[in-house]
């Protein structure tokens, strides 16, 4: 399977998925700290956190995948939502907590 299809299986598998440096215990980066305390904020408990840096082309590939260049990535129910800034500017106008109603954490 190729970097792209493991990604798209990874999107499919988890209702809410969030590609990230480190892991949701240990965010080895402020931005991916960061993206872990919205969803924590938006009453997200339970997200399967990728961490692109133990595989490398996973770190590359999502990039690709998203065609967004920055870490973390937010995914829900299959769709991207965007980097860290885009989840704090949806968190602050209420729209993440909107697309969370429909997410079972």
């Amino acid at each position: 399977m190729n970097t792209q299809d493991r990604i798209q299986q990874i999107i499919s598998d988890y209702p809410v998925g969030l590609f990230m440096k480190g892991t949701a215990q240990f965010p080895t980066c402020g931005f991916s700290s960061q993206a872990i305390q919205v969803l924590k904020a938006c009453g997200i408990n339970s997200v399967h956190t990728i961490n692109v840096l133990e595989d490398e082309a996973i770190r590359e590939g999502i990039k690709v995948f998203s065609n967004w260049p920055t870490i973390p990535q937010l995914y829900v129910n299959g769709e991207f939502i965007g980097g860290l800034d885009i989840m704090m500017e949806m968190y602050h106008s209420g729209e993440l907590q909107q697309i969370f109603a429909n997410v079972v954490s």
